[in-house]
Parts: C-alpha cells; sequence; structure tokens
C-alpha cells in the first residue's frame, strides 16, 4: 500500500489519484457523463464530487441525485437542494423531507412554506 523506504501511497501505480471508488460513463449530454458515481477522495483527502446527469456519491450535482449532499432537479438525499426531493433536510420546490423549505408543495414532519415563512418577517 506504501513504500517502505519514502512512505508514498501506492508507489507501483504510474498515476494514483486517490482512494475509493469512482466511475464515469463514456456517454455524456452537454457535456456531463450520463452517469457519475463517485465514492472516492484524492490524495489531499477532498472528497470527489459526482457531476451527471444521474450523480451518485457523497456529494452529488446533476439531473438525478443520490447522495448525502445533493444539489439536482430530482433528489433523493440527507441534505438537498432541488426542484422535487425526497430528504432529510431539503430546500426544494416540492419535497418530502422530514425537515425542510418549499414553495410549492411539502410533506413531513417540519416542513415550511417559503411564502409564508418570509410574510411572517
Amino acid at each position: 500500500m506504501a513504500c517502505p523506504q519514502c512512505g508514498a501511497p501506492y508507489p507501483s501505480r504510474e498515476k494514483w489519484d486517490g482512494w475509493g471508488f469512482e466511475y464515469k460513463s463514456k456517454t455524456t449530454i452537454l457535456g456531463l457523463p450520463l452517469v457519475h458515481i463517485s465514492f472516492k477522495f484524492r490524495p489531499n483527502r477532498f472528497p470527489v464530487p459526482a457531476k451527471g446527469i444521474i450523480a451518485i456519491g457523497q456529494f452529488a450535482c446533476g439531473v438525478i441525485t443520490l447522495s448525502q449532499f445533493g444539489i439536482g432537479i430530482v433528489s433523493v438525499s440527507q441534505f438537498t437542494i432541488a426542484i422535487y426531493a425526497l430528504a432529510q433536510f431539503a430546500i426544494a420546490y416540492s419535497l418530502v423531507a422530514q425537515l425542510g423549505i418549499y414553495i410549492h408543495a411539502g410533506h413531513g414532519q417540519i416542513v415550511k412554506n417559503l411564502i409564508e415563512l418570509i410574510g411572517k418577517l
């Protein structure tokens, strides 16, 4: 896993760009991969966000996202900003969430309409 002399990680590899798993489909739409899955960290320990039409990972941005932290049109996430969201914490046009702020429709434990919140200020 590391050079016993200098401590370099993965010394036998020509190119090493971090820990974890990453997959990008070769098919692209508007310059974005159709599917991008990323559960990867760079050598500096920063996570690699998944960016694609379908984005899956700890951090994801895309049309359809499945993530812990996501931004997308349709998002299933723990924390998200989306148009349509299914999440624990969300800000969205329409959502189902434990905690959320919505514009059009919202269902969940503690969800509030943004227009009503602004009106109360």
